[in-house]
C-alpha cells in the first residue's frame, strides 16, 4: 500500500448495516474486507441468519440489535461504537448487494483531503431494472435537499456513503428508520460539513427477485414528516450550530449590479426549483398581510433558496381586487351559508375590518388551490422550454 492507503486503512471503517439479508450479506462483508481491514456489521434485528456466529472466529466485528431498530438507528449505533476508536471516516455500504464493495477506492482520494466532508456515492441509474418509482423519488429528495440547504446533492438517498465520525457524534437526530439518511445531510450542511459527491456502479436484480424492506407508503410518509420539520426548522430566524468554519462567500461581487442580476437569474432554475417559487409565492401573495407581502417573500425565498425573482414577481398576479375580493366572497360563506352579493367599495373598504376574518378564512382555501395551479402552470412552461432550447438559460 501507498502511505495515503495505509492512512485510510487505519482511519476508516466499513460499517454494513443489514436486516434479513442472509443470501447477499455474507458476500458483501467479504467483498468489502478485501479492500479494508476493518469492517462493521450492525444487524438490525435479523433472524434469517446467525452472523454473529458467522463472524465469530474472524476479525469482522457484528454488533447485533435485539429487535429490528431501523436503519437509522443501525448508523447510529455504528457511530457511537467509532467515536472512540481514533476513526477519521465510517463508509457505509448496504447489506443487499445493489453496492459494489469494489467501488470502495473512489471515496479514498476524498477522505484523504480532511476529516469533515460527507462523500454521497450517487448510483448510476443507467442500468437495467431500475424502476421509474426509483428515479422518481430521487429527484423529489434531491429538490427537498436543494430547498433545505441551497446545495446540490445528485442522490440523497443513496445508502453508499462515508460519514466524518467525531463530527456525527456532535450532531442531535430525531430519526432512526430510513429517514435518518435524510435528516443526516440536512444537519450535515447545516453544521458546516462539506459534502461531495461522486458516481458509484449499483446492482439491481429483477423485482421479483429483489429483497427490500423499504415500504413505499409507511417510509415515504416518514420521509416527508422530517422534511416538514427540516423545513419549517430552516424558515425559523435561528442560526444553526456550526461544527467546521464554512468559507464566506465574496459579498462584494454580488453588490456588481450585473453580477447581482445574473446570479438571481440563475437562482435554483430547475422546472422544481421555479414551479416551488412559484407555489410559495403565490401562497403568501393571497394571505392577508396587508404591506407584508414583499418583506415575507423575500425572507422565505432567502430562507428556502427559492429563486428570488420569481417568488417576488408572481405575486402581482394576485394583487387586488380579484383574489381579496374571491377570498371575502368564500370566507363569507363558509362563516354565514351565503354568499356576499354586494362586493362594492362599501362593503370591501369602509368595511374591511369587519372582512378581515372572512378574507383570512377565505384565503386559507384559495391560497392552496391557487398555489398548486401556478406551480403546476411555471413547472409546465419551464419543462417544454428545456425541451424546446436546450441551451436556454433554464439548463445552464
Amino acid at each position: 500500500m501507498t502511505k495515503i492507503e495505509t492512512t485510510i486503512n487505519d482511519r476508516v471503517w466499513v460499517v454494513v448495516p443489514v436486516y434479513n439479508n442472509g443470501t447477499t450479506i455474507v458476500d458483501v462483508v467479504n467483498r468489502c474486507r478485501q479492500v479494508l481491514d476493518h469492517v462493521l456489521v450492525i444487524d438490525d434485528g435479523s433472524d434469517d441468519i446467525d452472523l454473529e456466529a458467522v463472524y465469530a472466529d474472524s476479525d469482522v466485528m457484528v454488533i447485533r440489535h435485539p429487535r429490528n431498530l431501523g436503519k437509522g438507528a443501525a448508523i447510529l449505533s455504528a457511530i457511537d461504537f467509532l467515536k472512540t476508536r481514533d476513526v477519521d471516516y465510517m463508509i457505509t455500504i448496504d447489506g443487499d448487494g445493489q453496492h459494489y464493495p469494489e467501488d470502495l477506492p473512489l471515496f479514498f482520494p476524498l477522505l484523504a483531503e480532511n476529516d469533515y466532508s460527507m462523500i454521497i456515492g450517487c448510483r448510476d441509474f443507467n442500468t437495467d431494472n431500475i424502476q421509474a418509482g426509483s428515479r422518481k423519488g430521487r429527484a423529489i429528495a434531491n429538490f427537498w435537499m436543494k430547498v433545505e440547504t441551497g446545495l446540490t446533492v445528485d442522490d440523497c438517498q443513496s445508502g453508499f456513503r462515508a460519514y466524518p465520525v467525531k463530527y456525527f457524534a456532535k450532531l442531535k437526530f430525531i430519526c432512526r428508520r430510513y429517514n435518518f439518511e435524510t435528516e443526516a445531510l440536512v444537519r450535515a450542511a447545516w453544521a458546516g460539513l462539506e459534502l461531495k459527491c461522486i458516481t458509484v456502479r449499483t446492482w439491481y436484480p429483477e423485482p421479483d427477485k429483489r429483497i427490500s424492506h423499504f415500504h413505499p407508503w409507511r417510509d415515504n410518509w416518514r420521509i416527508s414528516l422530517i422534511h416538514t420539520h427540516l423545513t419549517g426548522l430552516r424558515l425559523l430566524p435561528i442560526p444553526h450550530r456550526k461544527l467546521v468554519k464554512q468559507k464566506r462567500d465574496n459579498i462584494l461581487e454580488l453588490l456588481h449590479p450585473l453580477k447581482f442580476f445574473k446570479y438571481l437569474l440563475k437562482e435554483n432554475v430547475t422546472p422544481h426549483g421555479l414551479a416551488a417559487a412559484a407555489a410559495v409565492g403565490t401562497f403568501i401573495a393571497v394571505i392577508p398581510m396587508p404591506g407584508l407581502h414583499s418583506v415575507v417573500i423575500i425572507y422565505v425565498a432567502t430562507k428556502l433558496h427559492l429563486n428570488k425573482l420569481m417568488t417576488f414577481n408572481i405575486q402581482h398576479f394576485f394583487m387586488p381586487p380579484f383574489t381579496p375580493i374571491l377570498c371575502v366572497e368564500i370566507g363569507y360563506w363558509l362563516l354565514h351559508g351565503k354568499w356576499l352579493l354586494v362586493a362594492d367599495w362599501n362593503t370591501l373598504v369602509v368595511q374591511l375590518p369587519e372582512r378581515l376574518l372572512e378574507w383570512l378564512i377565505g384565503s386559507i382555501v384559495v391560497a392552496p388551490v391557487f398555489a398548486v395551479i401556478t406551480g403546476t402552470i411555471v413547472f409546465v412552461i419551464t419543462k417544454f422550454l428545456q425541451r424546446r432550447k436546450p441551451e436556454n438559460i433554464l439548463t445552464k
